[in-house]
């Protein structure tokens, strides 16, 4: 007999099986195994014309749960239940945070053993944590199980109450969430204020000087005041108008004026008028918790918040670091002894701290059980030291230097300021001297603002002395606009969530990579930016549901949950109030659903031009009514909404009623060729579709610039599929086309893909008789072909290559081989479009083989024979038209 322990995926049970006795064995349960169904296929037919099953849960028997088991688990189920015939002992050995408990708690209610049950929990998977464990086991926490479960449910009720109103009033397929509609709306409230932000000018000058201490050396300064009378800068505007505050008395140069002072002061005398010294103490930032690793991993890696927690995942279950899912800054007494030990060999005693240092959270609602994530163990190796490589390496030295600077002594700096006057004008110079680096040797904290500087970098001005006579080296006026208010990115967006106490922090990469899903977001290089979409379905929760999209509200809603899992709270009277009677989510949207106008539901209202933005069937949409006429245009679906000013759409609504840019006429018809944009981008069209036809239209190619596009070229376009000639061996035609992949050339039913090389409107009956002699099978397996170097990866200097290979192009960097995304252009791809590809491909587990099934036994230790690691999150069924789906109801007491 053998002890059985669980665990959620095969790369931690690869790991923890190196770490235990023979005797026991451990498998894989691929994270939870059974969750409330995900589609109508999955309800049994037990209680499939019950009202409530729609939601998954009984609201009338308590908010009873249904449980399904997922068609994609009934293997895995099967497998642990033959495992566990075999077993004296199980032992459930799943992450230690509420998620782990309950996926403990869901595997004794499927599996119901009939043998001792142990619960152990670790925050590192090391020989010493696991054996330490397995000692001092525990039974399941049903406090953090029901705090879970109450999560859930919550989450489910919101989620299937309040979306099918959105498709009824807004347009099919949205949805709402208790944590992600919160977070769309921060980014729709950002946008609106971009949207009203009115941007000023203003100008200044720019001195480069030199002083006689040391005349070669340059240094910058920068006009403060003129008369005694401060120079305006940005935060001297109102952001509504663009013009300087009421309240403000400052001087506002323009160009004319910043260039005649120029010409005055330049032939002044500048002499320095104070000089000023002020020492500061840098202390070093906390170990990272999940929210600030994933911040500093997006400023630092550009990696996502979903990449991160991938990279982080692995390195976890892999053994390299501390659980990645906390928010606790504390380090254990061992980890503290272990990072001291190694600042001292590496950096040198004088590096280290006076004292350990240990840090406490000041987020709301912070848990402190869990300690930070660190590199586990007790002897801090480098990434190097344990043979990482690509984002993992970068990730992990990441975490090794913010553990290590946490206990280093302060960086010590003296901030330099001098004035120089020259005339009635006052200029400032700023100077910074790195007196003693200490942690800034190991590590210091990035920025969302790529401009700013780091603060181990010195600025460095040459000695000064008051009444010193300067030398104006240059002199320049610049000019400036005051700029919006910046949008979130997925650093700040966690962030601001983390501290208004939203959600948790491990569900922040689960939430934006949602609202991205959703099409409620899209990114623009590393900016969040809010679609019209998610415009509309925040403007109608904001005004029907304030409270759900309230942080206050969500925020004291997460305190109620953590009060649960405290046992401080129960956990019903909460659901019931929350959901039930006069006002519960369930009467708000049933007097809502028979309130709300769907003709008043908009994404945006353009007051100064009295139009609107809507969202339908088709999506966004500009409408204004004139008089008895309403006239609509549709928008591109990926314009953000801060770019649509009323002249923009002023312009757009014009449009409607003008002749259309006509390019010129067709040769043989003399029909009009058009350039138009429609919501899929821009497009030529033939004539105007007299007499009822559908005018004839072409889609630009990938790649095309609108402002390009000629008659010739359209002419071109409007000719696909065009035919090149006849085949020599049939007589039948061989035809160029595009077509959803892509162009290519067509010969009876043989078809053959362009290269990339190839142009679909000049390709000659040579070429295509040439691709089309090419055998599928012998084109299909040709060598790779390397058609462009993109560069060096800037974190592991590996050369990066377009390939274009068996299956179409793909980026190959070093061992690792990433296919780019259908639509993307080999050809001009970028360095920054690349590298969150590689990032992401990295972040994935490696794919078992597929191996033919056997009839003979597995031994007791064997691996699962499953295909993917399994994350927190429970695998969604696909499966339709399967066997009936296993369910149960929770049997556990309130």
């Amino acid at each position: 007999m053998t002890r059985l322990v669980i665990v959620e995926s095969p790369t931690k049970a690869k790991t923890i099986r190196g770490f235990l006795p023979k005797g026991y064995r451990v498998e894989a349960c691929m994270g939870h195994i059974r969750d409330l169904p995900e589609s109508a296929s999955e309800i049994p037919e037990a209680v499939k014309g019950q009202e409530w099953a729609r939601l998954g849960v009984n609201v009338n028997k308590a908010f009873e749960p249904l449980y399904v088991i997922s068609p994609k688990k009934r293997k895995v189920v099967k497998e642990l239940k033959d495992a566990l015939k075999e077993a004296e002992e199980l032992i459930l050995a799943t992450d230690e945070d509420r998620e782990g408990e309950s996926i403990g708690w869901h595997l004794v209610e499927v599996l119901k053993p009939k043998v001792a049950i142990k619960r152990i929990v670790f925050h590192e998977i090391t020989r010493e944590a696991i054996q330490e464990a397995i000692k001092s086991p525990r039974g399941v926490d049903q406090k953090l199980v029901r705090a879970q479960e109450t999560r859930r449910i919550l989450d489910r009720l919101v989620g299937y109450t309040v979306s099918p109103l959105l498709w009824k009033k807004i347009a099919p397929g949205l949805s709402a969430g208790r944590v992600q509609s919160v977070a769309v709306r921060l980014l729709s409230l950002r946008e609106l204020e971009r949207h009203a932000f009115h941007s000023g000018v203003y100008w200044d000058l720019k001195a480069t000087l030199s002083a006689p201490s040391e005349p070669q050396t340059r240094f910058e300064s920068m006009l403060q005041s003129v008369g005694e009378v401060r120079v305006a800068t940005s935060k001297d505007f109102d952001e509504a108008t663009g013009k300087i505050a009421k309240s403000k008395k400052v001087l506002l140069l323009d160009e004319s004026s910043a260039k005649s002072l120029r010409e005055r002061l330049i032939k002044g005398l500048w002499e320095i008028s104070e000089v000023s010294e002020k020492d500061q103490l840098r202390k070093p930032a906390p170990p990272f918790t999940t929210s600030t690793l994933q911040q500093e991993a997006n400023r630092k890696l550009r990696l996502s918040s979903r990449q991160t927690m991938q990279i982080a995942q692995k390195l976890y279950e892999n053994g390299y670091i501390t659980y990645m899912r906390t928010d606790s800054t504390t380090l254990s007494k061992e980890a503290i002894h272990a990072a001291r030990q190694a600042i001292s060999t590496r950096y040198g005693a004088n590096f280290l701290s006076p004292q350990p240092r240990q840090y406490t959270t000041k987020t709301k609602n912070a848990q402190e059980a869990h300690e930070a994530i660190r590199p586990a163990g007790t002897t801090m190796p480098t990434a190097e030291e344990l043979g990482l490589h690509g984002t993992e390496a970068g990730l992990y030295d990441m975490i090794w230097k913010r553990t290590i600077a946490s206990q280093m002594a302060d960086a010590q700096l003296t901030q330099i300021t001098a004035l120089i006057t020259v005339e009635d004008a006052v200029f400032q110079a700023q100077g910074r001297r790195i007196n003693f680096p200490g942690f800034f040797r190991a590590y210091v904290e990035g920025s969302d603002d790529p401009d700013a500087a780091l603060e181990d970098r010195e600025v460095r001005l040459p000695p000064l002395a008051v009444k010193d006579r300067l030398t104006c080296r240059d002199l320049q006026p610049l000019s400036h606009e005051t700029q919006p208010p910046n949008r979130y990115t997925e650093a700040s967006l966690v962030q601001t969530l983390e501290r208004e106490g939203i959600g948790r922090p491990s569900t922040y990469a689960t939430i934006i990579g949602t609202i991205q899903d959703r099409d409620y977001v899209i990114k623009q290089g590393n900016q969040l930016v809010p679609t019209f979409k998610a415009m509309a379905v925040n403007g109608l929760l904001e005004q029907h549901f304030p409270d759900l999209v309230d942080t206050s509200f969500t925020a004291r809603m997460e305190q109620a949950l953590d009060d649960i899992a405290e046992g401080e709270a129960q956990w019903l009277p909460y659901l019931d109030s929350f959901y039930r009677g006069e006002k519960g989510l369930s009467e708000q949207v049933s007097q809502k659903e028979r309130a709300i106008d769907p003709r008043e539901v908009v994404a945006m209202r353009l007051e100064q031009i009295s139009a609107n933005v809507r969202v339908g069937r088709f999506g966004p949409y500009l409408e204004q009514q004139i008089g008895d006429e309403v006239v609509r245009v549709s928008l591109p679906e990926s314009m953000p909404p801060a770019e649509l000013s009323p002249e923009t759409a002023l312009k757009l609504l014009q449009s409607k009623d003008e002749t259309p840019n006509a390019l010129g006429k067709h040769p043989t018809t003399g029909e009009p060729i058009y350039l138009l944009n429609g919501r899929f981008g821009p497009y030529v069209q033939l004539g105007d579709g007299a007499e009822g036809g559908k005018p004839k239209r072409a889609s630009l190619l990938k790649g095309m610039n609108p402002e390009e596009v000629t008659l010739e070229t359209a002419l071109a376009l409007l000719s696909l599929p065009r035919t090149l000639g006849v085949h020599p061996n049939d007589g039948l035609e061989v035809v160029a086309a595009v077509g959803r992949f892509g162009p290519f050339v067509r010969h009876g039913e043989e078809f053959r893909s362009l290269a990339v090389f190839d142009n679909v409107l000049t390709i000659d009956l040579s070429r295509a008789l040439e691709l089309l002699s090419q055998p599928k099978s012998a084109r299909a397996r040709k060598a790779p072909e390397a058609i462009r170097e993109l560069g060096t990866h800037p974190n592991t200097g590996e050369k990066i290559t377009v390939m274009d290979g068996r299956f179409g192009y793909y980026l190959k960097v070093g061992e690792l081989n990433v296919t780019l995304p259908r639509g993307t252009n080999p050809m001009t791809i970028s360095m920054e479009a690349a590298l969150p590809l590689i990032a992401a491909k990295a972040a994935e587990p490696p794919k078992a083989r597929k191996t033919p099934s056997k009839t003979s036994k597995k031994p007791a230790a064997s691996k699962p024979t499953t295909k993917k690691p399994a994350t927190k999150k429970p695998a969604k069924p696909t499966s339709t038209g399967a066997k009936k789906t296993p369910a149960t109801t929770s049997k556990k007491k309130g």
